[in-house]
Formats: structure tokens, sequence, C-alpha cells
């Protein structure tokens, strides 16, 4: 888990992380991934909205309508597929970059009345 957080957030500086629903997430401009079923020895890494993530990633599985994984059974595959990773989250932060709309996306604040 160490290796995939740290490719992640190596990946693009744009990304942050931080814990919701008991699992580590990594975010921008919306929630982009979260560790699941963390207690195994392998780790499995769900795309949060992975079906939006343009292009063609060889390891990312899934056919539902939103989520997408990537399942590493061990350090050695988390080292293989690291440039894919690191590609896969770039291609989210510019998607959400790029996406009209953004403010719909973040929760909104509201302005302090001004004296």
């Amino acid at each position: 888990m160490r290796r995939v957080r740290e490719i992640i957030l190596r990946a693009d500086r744009r990304l942050s992380e931080y814990v919701k629903y008991r699992t580590v997430m990594f975010a921008y401009e919306g929630d982009f991934a979260s560790f699941v079923q963390y207690n195994k020895p392998q780790v499995n890494l769900m795309l949060n909205r992975g079906a939006r993530i343009p292009g063609k990633f060889p390891h990312v599985e899934g056919s539902g309508p939103t989520a997408r994984f990537m399942r590493f059974k061990d350090l050695a595959e988390v080292d293989a597929r690291a440039d894919e990773l690191a590609r896969v989250a770039r291609a989210w932060c510019e998607l959400m970059a790029t996406a009209p709309n953004k403010a719909s996306r973040t929760p909104s604040r509201k302005a302090s009345p001004k004296r």
C-alpha cells in the first residue's frame, strides 16, 4: 500500500490524500481512488469514477458504469505497473482540470457577509 500511495502522490502534485469511510482516499477535484479490501495481502485500488478516465490502461479492470480497479499481488507487481498507475493518476487530474462545471464537483463555500 505504501508504494502505491507513493506512486499516486508523486504522479501529480494536484493529488491529495485523506481518510474517508475508514480507508485512504486520493483526490483532485473529486474522489479519484481508494484502497479496498485492505486487510488482504494483495493491494486493491478502486478508481472511484474510473470509467470516466480517458486512455487505454491494460491493468485497469472493470466494466461497470462507474468504478474500475487496479490489483497488485505483491510489491514486484506494483513496481512493474508503476508507470501505468502514474499515467492513470495524471489522466484523472487532466480530466478534472479541463472538465466543464468544475464548481458543481467541489463543496461550495458561502462567503461571509460584508460588514
